[in-house]
């Protein structure tokens, strides 16, 4: 099993941020200055194009480690943030832009399924090996609650069939943004844990009913949606149960 290797700390806030790599996947750690014994352990995903460190999930993530008391964990998918672009993701990127150049709302939906089937069929295990890792910590230990929080857009299409076969997650949040597909769909019937999923009611690239119909999917008997207006880039955390988390993983180190 791969190790955390840390590279750089800083503190601000009561927040220390820890920059890491297990194996050659770079991640960042936030938890609190005072960190609890066996703090709750919430893993973040960011949207596709984006990295680990993007201001909104930064935002996020200083809210669960001052608010709640929880660590929060954080990788760059493959081709993102600091990892190597590969062919694949260059080509696909390449025609993502002529897709929508042209355009080609069909083309660019086909290359955004199979670029996500792939990120995720490479990005799961490496969350998987993150998790292990990270659980190693002493403030953290194998026993923590985890959840998975903030998975939007890309975020969802990993984070997703990650929580299908992560059975040390115990509730998830996604939200819309992306295109819904058969492998999806799949991993939405075997989940069970609670989830709260979040709707840009007015995406202009994918069908709404799609993404109903992935929300229904989910087999969890504690789930909910929050729809607000907002296009395909524009998620509104507006509305939401700002417990949810906590109230499945515990606060300040007190698991539920």
């Amino acid at each position: 099993m791969e190790s955390v290797r840390f590279t750089a700390e800083r503190s601000s806030r009561g927040v220390v941020e820890r920059d890491f790599t297990v194996g050659e996947v770079p991640g960042v750690l936030w938890s609190p200055a005072s960190a609890p014994e066996q703090a709750a352990l919430v893993l973040m995903g960011h949207g596709g194009g984006l990295h680990k460190k993007t201001p909104a999930l930064v935002s996020r993530a200083h809210e669960m480690v001052t608010t709640w008391g929880h660590a929060v964990v954080a990788i760059d998918a493959p081709g993102h943030g600091e990892r190597p672009v590969s062919v694949e993701d260059a080509q696909a990127r390449a025609e993502f832009r002529h897709a929508m150049s042209e355009g080609d709302v069909a083309r660019f939906e086909a290359v955004s399924v199979r670029y996500a089937i792939s990120l995720a069929e490479r990005a799961v295990p490496e969350w998987r090996a993150t998790l292990d890792a990270v659980t190693e910590l002493s403030e953290i230990g194998p026993d923590a609650p985890v959840g998975y929080g903030g998975g939007i857009s890309l975020g969802t299409a990993i984070g997703l069939p990650l929580t299908a076969v992560e059975p040390r997650i115990r509730a998830a949040i996604f939200g819309g943004g992306f295109f819904v597909y058969e492998e999806l769909m799949a991993a939405a019937r075997r989940i069970t844990v609670p989830v709260q999923f979040l709707l840009p009611w007015d995406d202009e690239y994918v069908d709404r009913a799609s993404t109903l119909a992935l929300f229904d999917a989910f087999a969890s008997q504690e789930k909910t949606l929050h729809a607000n207006p907002g296009d395909h880039r524009t998620i509104r955390w507006v509305g939401i149960d700002q417990e949810f988390l906590p109230r499945h993983l515990g606060r300040a180190g007190k698991a539920t």
